[in-house]
């Protein structure tokens, strides 16, 4: 079984594959500090909750873009595992072409979900991810990775909300029943939702105007994703396993 490791900034999330089937996921937060020992403790102790064993486990992959976990980490899946895992970066074989004006300035996670959106859904494809940061990347039909935009993440814009106004509480992120909010935490839900699904669809629009490119799927992932995907017709699949699924697509091209 492939043990395929996403490290955000805010979570990790590990998947258990056995060939192609996503037999099991679970998560960890990424800001706790740990050893060795506790990564790799802690990730036995996830598998043989889900009635999985170590010795099921028969090769890893990471995706990080948190450099400082990577030795940690890397030493605990030695350790506990008996493995060594392959790491996203460059020289990987991926399948795809990065031609931005500076390719190693591409998170590894972004790759990943390029990877695993043109596999799956086939390009043109933007892939969004509505993560710590939501991301927008677009792949053409050859496979070449050539644009991306960057924005504040549906988290990040309503902590910056409730930390920087004195008066406004801190609330859950979620769809309010109409745009029409009539008290504040509402009217924080709607800005936050209605915002983000206009922004993805300006965004979505635009990227595709310019770029000249026609039939262009838009697919989404990230835990907040789901929300915007059933509220806007300009994304066509919502996949919470797509940057999973790009990682076992990555490992499978190296052999």
């Amino acid at each position: 079984m492939l043990l395929a490791i996403d490290v955000g900034n805010t979570n990790i999330t590990i998947g258990i594959f056995d060939g192609e089937k996503l037999v099991s996921t679970f998560r960890m937060t990424t800001k706790m500090q740990r050893t060795s020992d506790e990564f790799g403790i802690t990730m036995v102790d996830l598998l043989e909750h889900n009635k999985l064993q170590v010795e099921d486990i028969t090769a890893a992959i990471v995706s990080s873009v948190v450099p400082n976990i990577m030795h940690s980490l890397r030493n605990g899946l030695i350790k506990y595992f008996d493995i060594k895992p392959m790491v996203v970066e460059p020289g990987v074989r991926t399948g795809i072409r990065i031609v931005t004006e500076n390719p190693p300035q591409i998170g590894a996670d972004r790759i990943v979900d390029a990877v695993g959106a043109y596999e799956l859904y086939g390009g043109p494809v933007i892939v969004i991810d509505y993560g710590t940061a939501t991301t927008y990347d677009f792949v053409d039909d050859k496979g070449d990775f050539f644009a991306g935009v960057t924005c504040p993440g549906i988290r990040i814009s309503a902590k910056a909300l409730w930390q920087d106004a004195a008066k406004l509480p801190e609330i859950e992120i979620k769809k309010p029943a109409s745009i029409l909010a009539k008290e504040t935490i509402s009217s924080m839900q709607a800005g936050l939702i209605y915002g983000q699904i206009g922004q993805t669809e300006y965004i979505v629009k635009n990227m595709i105007k310019e770029s000249g490119l026609k039939n262009v799927k838009v697919v989404a992932t990230g835990g907040l994703g789901k929300i915007i995907a059933q509220e806007t017709d300009c994304i066509h699949h919502y996949d919470p396993n797509l940057t999973l699924e790009g990682m076992r697509l990555i490992y499978a091209k190296q052999k």
